[in-house]
């Protein structure tokens, strides 16, 4: 508890300083920064990690579509990235075939998962930041995923009988749910109001509490599905860059589901 704290105090005011005053470009490369090392993670979660090229390839992949809807049609990036994965990672898989050796059909799945599809989810975020007031809609993320985690850990200690999800997430309870989305409902709102006595901007409250309790149900669900894959595979852990937390995507795995959840719901109902 004490590491998972001390990591917190020390990453969330560098997160805020990074998302609020700096450049897009910045959000941009913290994103690509994660998706690259979440992409090695699921590949060595799934057994890949030893396969350097095709390591390499994805991850390349996973950063270059952050960096590359910045600057151009978030459409044409995916579909470039795509080709190029799919091309450099069937041959690997081809090439292995002729050798003899194995490469199951598992990794190049995985390969396009972690280096495409998370990628873009979490791509989000830097359409956020581009917006009209983008360095307040890029913290709703964060704010979203972070409180509703922490609300339900601690709700759930407190009061969690229920364990709903056994087979998948054993410790999360019914009671944590319900007081995570409570608690990032409230959360939401609190942030509403700061920005409007601390900043003399007018929030639509509703909108941000609509943020929180779709952003906190897609949050809980991003958990259990990677909790799923974790349990797939037989492994506690994604990775332990972070102590007390474990890997990137033990860390970022609800904002995965979360990010575009609240990018849309942020380009539909402005809240700013």
């Amino acid at each position: 508890m004490r590491a998972r704290i001390l990591v917190a105090v020390v990453c969330v005011p560098l997160l805020f300083v990074l998302l609020y005053f700096l450049p897009p470009v910045a959000t941009a490369l913290l994103i690509a920064a994660l998706c690259a090392v979440g992409a090695y993670e699921m590949l060595r979660t799934v057994g890949a990690g030893s396969l350097g090229r095709l390591v390499a390839y994805t991850a390349a992949a996973a950063a270059l579509i952050p960096l590359g809807v910045l600057f151009l049609p978030e459409i044409l990036v995916l579909r470039a990235v795509l080709i190029l994965l799919m091309c450099f990672i069937f041959a690997e898989g081809v090439a292995a075939a002729i050798r003899e050796r194995a490469f199951p059909v598992l990794y190049l799945f995985a390969a396009v998962f972690a280096g495409v599809v998370i990628p873009v989810l979490l791509s989000s975020l830097v359409k956020l930041r581009q917006m009209e007031n983008g360095r307040l809609y890029v913290l709703v993320p964060f704010i979203v995923a972070f409180i509703t985690d922490g609300g339900a850990y601690f709700v759930g200690i407190a009061f969690g009988k229920r364990h709903i999800f056994p087979h998948v997430s054993p410790k999360k309870s019914l009671e944590g749910c319900v007081g995570g989305i409570a608690t990032v409902i409230a959360a939401s709102a609190l942030y509403g109001v700061i920005l409007k006595y601390a900043a003399g901007l007018h929030p639509d409250f509703f909108a941000l509490c609509l943020y929180g309790l779709l952003g906190g149900v897609a949050t809980e669900l991003g958990d259990l599905a990677f909790s799923l894959i974790k349990r797939e595979f037989g492994v506690k852990d994604y990775g332990n860059l972070l102590p007390g937390h474990g890997g990137i995507l033990d860390r970022f795995d609800s904002m995965i589901f979360a990010a575009p959840v609240l990018y849309l719901l942020a380009a539909l109902w402005p809240a700013f």
